[in-house]
């Protein structure tokens, strides 16, 4: 496809782009508020538009994007990127300013604090450059409410306002020790690095942990931390969200609150050329870095029952076999019958999540081994944001079975 067609499809959302050159050589990643519109920008025939900016263009074969939930992210992502592939036009295409590194200290307790010196120090890490000075600012303010550290030049001898504000944990006066403000520094590294999923998986891990020790007050620290890097990520804490999602936990009597859900629903026309879909939210907010398509292969014939079961255990088969994450609820289109199957898939692979049916012309919300369906009023915030994940796993799989009724064939399948 000609670059500039493939432009035109770019989503609007944020994000991080990059620009790679005849051989698939990554030549250049840069981030936008919009994606579309920011690599159109480069492409516009304007004689105010510099030549290094052109002689970029016209090596320019093909564009990937990644979708972020805001700007910051995409900030983080994208300094992350060119570490890992030091395309050439991000260097000759900057002036000689200097651009602000994030510097991580080696100290005992390690210092994390924004530096524009040209001359790293030997004993301490560097993150960046980042171009956006304000965009670093506000992200590296927003992790610290997270993970506190501190800024302090020198370490003082007692506590300061930040200990106060709950920004730093004082660890000048031994108010945490040495293990766990390292276990934040590591957490902050990572988060730097892009590697979010990572960071929320332990925590996840950790929380569950603290609650089985019944260390519940520990457990909900960790709990707010990971409601915290939702916000990082969506650029705001939603507030109706987690009312939402409170909801559901204590309607559907979750162990947890849902914060990452994953649903499916079937595509297909008499049976013919059947697909399936899986889309994956995360704290209310699509993550599509993580929808997943499938052709469905092993069912004959109109039977929506079993082409669930079937999508439903190639999944969670997967992610057993990889040792990955599962959501906290999933969430199939359809009623008990599509529920019953799906139970099934997951009690054979012995993998256990909280998992719910909902069915379209009632908006009945059905859970396993219980007759009636969950009682949620029509216009209830967490029905609200049920349906909300329904449509959008309808949404997807209608648009892959399209694309595959074009095509006439099945091609170019994700599971």
């Amino acid at each position: 496809m000609d670059v500039r067609e493939k432009i035109k499809g770019l989503p609007l959302t944020s994000g991080v782009y990059l620009m790679k050159n005849a051989s698939g050589e990554v030549i250049y990643v840069g981030k936008a508020v919009s994606l579309r519109r920011r690599v159109q920008s480069y492409f516009r025939n304007s004689p105010t538009i510099a030549l290094k900016t052109n002689l970029l263009v016209a090596e320019i074969r093909d564009i990937e994007v990644i979708e972020t939930f805001s700007e910051a992210e995409a900030l983080i992502l994208e300094a992350g990127l060119i570490k890992k592939f030091k395309p050439k036009y991000n260097i000759e295409l900057r002036d000689d300013k200097s651009y602000p590194y994030i510097e991580v200290t080696q100290e005992r307790f390690p210092r994390i604090s924004i530096s524009r010196r040209k001359e790293k120090k030997k004993d301490a890490h560097y993150y960046g450059p980042y171009v956006n000075a304000r965009l670093i600012r506000e992200a590296l303010n927003i992790i610290r409410k997270i993970f506190h550290f501190r800024v302090c030049d020198p370490f003082p001898g007692k506590e300061c306002l930040d200990y106060h504000m709950g920004l730093c944990e004082a660890p000048c006066i031994g108010r945490i020790s040495r293990k766990e403000y390292a276990k934040n520094i590591k957490n902050v590294c990572l988060i730097l690095e892009g590697r979010k999923d990572t960071v929320y998986r332990n925590l996840k891990k950790e929380m569950e942990s603290l609650a089985r020790a019944r260390q519940y007050e520990k457990a909900a620290k960790v709990r707010d931390q990971l409601r915290a890097i939702g916000a990082l990520y969506s650029g705001t804490k939603d507030i109706n969200y987690y009312k939402e999602a409170e909801q559901l936990q204590r309607v559907l009597g979750l162990p947890r609150l849902p914060e990452r859900i994953e649903a499916f629903d079937i595509s297909h026309i008499m049976g013919h050329q059947a697909v399936g879909s899986m889309v994956s939210f995360f704290n209310g907010r699509p993550d599509k870095r993580n929808y997943r398509r499938f052709r469905i292969k092993e069912v004959q014939g109109i039977d929506d029952f079993k082409m669930i079961g079937e999508v439903v255990r190639r999944r969670y088969g997967r992610l057993k076999k990889e040792g990955a994450f599962y959501p906290d609820l999933i969430v199939v289109d359809g009623g008990k019958g599509q529920l019953s199957s799906a139970v099934a898939e997951l009690d054979s692979l012995g993998v256990v999540i909280p998992i719910a049916a909902l069915a379209k012309r009632e908006e009945e919300v059905f859970l396993p081994r219980k007759r009636e369906p969950v009682p949620l009023a029509l216009d209830s915030l967490g029905l609200k944001l049920l349906r909300c994940i329904r449509d959008e796993a309808h949404r997807f799989a209608v648009a892959y079975h399209r694309n595959l009724r074009g095509k006439k064939v099945f091609d170019n399948e994700v599971s």
